[in-house]
């Protein structure tokens, strides 16, 4: 059998990917920039290792078939109504303004209507799996700035939708009025689809599954999700429409099922897989030679995708009411070239709205931002210039802050406790506080959260803790604590070291994720520091072991070795109750109550004089008489009418005891 050129190539790339991969892990540099570079040494402008460049096309349009099917996966209907609500202020600001500021710009320098329009499409769209890719490994997907980040991704990946149907009309041929027309039937030809893809969702695809899991046939099941990606993808595109939509819609159809996180795992592996050629692809665009003659013009788009965009970014979350540390740090963010603007980018190739020589300094600009995006990431917290300048703006936009409560007349609070995050954590300490007697002044930088919380009659401020001017608004030199329950750990950090300066009398306590941080934040003067991982796993531990019918005992020993290998706890140890049923040792036991009546055998006698336990082999272990509870009575005492005896025993125990007590059989 002789050899298929495309498996050596496949084989060359993976290779080389692997050796830049772990050469750039070592600089911690994210997999994608591996892929990237690789992609870009083995293309055609460097060492020429791969010249099937269609059948690597098709490999990368599948990658981006299956990324799209997985990103509908995770958006079932009834998901997709609640997210978007809560980001589309923020993602419409951000696309439509980048998408108006280059569009713009392009007429302004000479470019038709049509392409100014595609080139504001191609810049508005981020890279989801560079920027999530750092955000998870920084621990701030939590963070108000990477809530503000994730949310807008996804509102692009919605974007891309429309973009794709809009993008084959903008070419230089088209009037605006046939282009308006088209792009009309287009959209309608896509809320055709989208209906008739929520018809299928609710009513064939369960069935279907449900008939495919029956074979419990692991590699049955793969190929019917498979089947449903690729085919719904075909489908669309018999109507005029993109591969990526039909993924896109064949992902939400399964995901509304009872399969559709079973479905994501089988598809994760072969998705990254071919994403993972897709990125390889993308850096095989980049080429050196393109900024050697044009250097300025890839200088001048690198610029505008890390700075321009960057700067446009930023104000979206201004104008969502972050404060500049978090606005800041959400414009380096999403400041860089994204995967699906390669796909826009292929699209308006193939669709004659612009030629490959105008689009070779854009893509290399753009792959170069995704090479710089990871290190600006990393960079940003430590940059204090771009929050100082961000300042007049957020005074401008933001919302009731803690400074404007600060000059409002009134009695300066004092022996408070200042609270540093109003989530669930934030909301329990604050009741805790009040019911206590003991008056707390909180910030929080959801402005959503400040307003419902306010119109509560709580004392929440909208404020940025990392600030100097935050902190001594709320009079924290006054304050008899300062607790922290924030999810941004870089900022958990600042504001530990900012009260070390405004009142280093006041103790610190605060909530870490994990139990390594502990002893930095110790360094920096924080007092107390409870690790979640701790409290998380000592709880699971204690709740195992009962469920495991473990002794009292021997629990209370085996938290007491964790707690003092970990650390410490002002509440004493609690293990979680279990019933009768719960327990397989006792599980016959049947616990009973008997309402003793005038005139009923048992009124006026005792358990010792019937010899309740001899006789029925029951154990009466309380006695309710009028409001009070008998927890250990006395088996001498006669039983009054009106009294509610506590019987434990076998069923058949119970019964007898009843008959004897009452007269009839129970």
């Amino acid at each position: 059998m002789g050899h298929i050129p495309i498996i050596e190539e496949l084989a060359a790339i993976a290779a080389l990917g692997v050796v830049v991969t772990l050469i750039l892990s070592r600089l911690q540099l994210p997999a994608v920039a591996g892929l990237l570079l690789a992609g870009a040494l083995a293309g055609p402008a460097a060492f020429k290792l791969v010249t099937s460049l269609d059948a690597i096309d098709v490999l990368a349009e599948l990658g981006v078939v299956l990324l799209l099917f997985t990103i509908g996966l995770e958006f079932s209907l009834s998901r997709l109504s609640t997210i978007f609500r809560q980001v589309a202020l923020g993602g419409l600001l951000q696309v439509g303004l980048t998408t108006a500021a280059v569009a713009a710009g392009a007429i302004a320098l000479g470019q038709p209507p049509g392409r100014a329009v595609f080139f504001g499409f191609v810049f508005a769209l981020s890279s989801t799996a560079i920027v999530l890719r750092a955000l998870t490994e920084r621990r701030e997907l939590d963070a108000p700035h990477g809530r503000f980040i994730v949310g807008t991704l996804i509102f692009q990946d919605l974007c891309v939708v429309p973009m794709v149907l809009i993008v084959p009309l903008l070419g230089s041929g088209s009037s605006m009025g046939s282009a308006a027309s088209g792009i009309a039937l287009a959209l309608l030809k896509a809320a055709a689809v989208i209906t008739l893809t929520i018809v299928v969702a609710r009513q064939v695809v369960p069935r279907l599954l449900k008939w495919v899991d029956q074979s419990r046939s692991r590699e049955v099941f793969l190929l019917a999700v498979l089947a449903l990606c690729l085919g719904t993808a075909w489908l669309t595109s018999l109507a005029g429409l993109s591969l990526a939509l039909g993924a896109f819609l064949g992902g939400m159809a399964i995901a509304d099922t009872q399969f559709g996180h079973r479905a994501m795992g089988d598809v994760m592996p072969l998705r990254d897989t071919f994403v993972s050629v897709f990125f390889v692809s993308l850096g095989m665009l980049f080429d050196a030679r393109v900024v050697m003659a044009q250097p300025l013009l890839v200088l001048g788009l690198t610029v505008a995708f890390v700075f321009g965009k960057g700067v446009l970014a930023t104000l979206s979350a201004l104008v969502m009411r972050f404060p500049a540390r978090v606005a800041w740090l959400a414009g380096v963010g999403l400041a860089q070239f994204g995967e699906f603007g390669f796909v826009l980018a292929q699209l308006g190739r193939k669709s004659g709205v612009v030629d490959a020589e105008g689009l070779a300094p854009v893509l290399t600009a753009g792959i170069i931002s995704m090479f710089l995006t990871p290190l600006m990431v990393r960079a940003a917290p430590h940059v204090k210039a771009g929050e100082a300048l961000l300042a007049p703006l957020v005074k401008l936009l933001g919302a009731r802050s803690i400074d404007e409560a600060a000059a409002t007349p009134g009695e300066t609070p004092s022996g408070h406790v200042v609270l540093v995050g109003y989530g669930l954590s934030g909301q329990l300490i604050a009741r805790a506080l009040e019911a206590c007697g003991v008056k707390y002044v909180a910030l929080e930088l959801n402005a959503d959260t400040v307003r419902k919380a306010r119109e509560q009659g709580a004392t929440v401020y909208y404020g940025d803790a990392t600030s100097q001017e935050a902190l001594e608004h709320a009079h924290l030199g006054q304050a008899k604590a300062l607790v922290l329950v924030m999810n941004d750990p870089s900022a958990v950090q600042r504001v530990v070291t900012t009260a070390a300066r405004v009142a280093p009398n006041v103790p610190v306590l605060l909530r870490a994720r994990y139990l390594s941080e502990k002893p930095g934040l110790l360094t920096l003067g924080a007092q107390d520091v409870v690790a979640e991982e701790v409290e998380g796993g000592l709880e699971m531990l204690s709740r195992v072991l009962r469920w495991l019918e473990t002794p009292r005992n021997v629990i209370d020993k085996r938290l007491k070795e964790a707690r003092d290998a970990t650390q410490t706890s002002e509440r004493k140890i609690t293990v979680p109750r279990r019933t009768f049923g719960e327990l397989r040792a006792l599980a016959d036991l049947k616990l009973e109550s008997v309402l003793i009546e005038a005139g009923a055998p048992g009124a006026g006698k005792s358990a010792v004089e019937l010899d309740l336990r001899r006789q029925t082999g029951a154990l009466m272990i309380a006695v309710q008489r009028g409001m009070s509870l008998l927890e250990q009575p006395d088996p001498h005492v006669p039983w009054e009418p009106g009294d509610v005896v506590f019987l434990v025993g076998t069923g058949d125990a119970v019964r007898k005891a009843t008959e004897l007590l009452v007269g009839v059989r129970g």
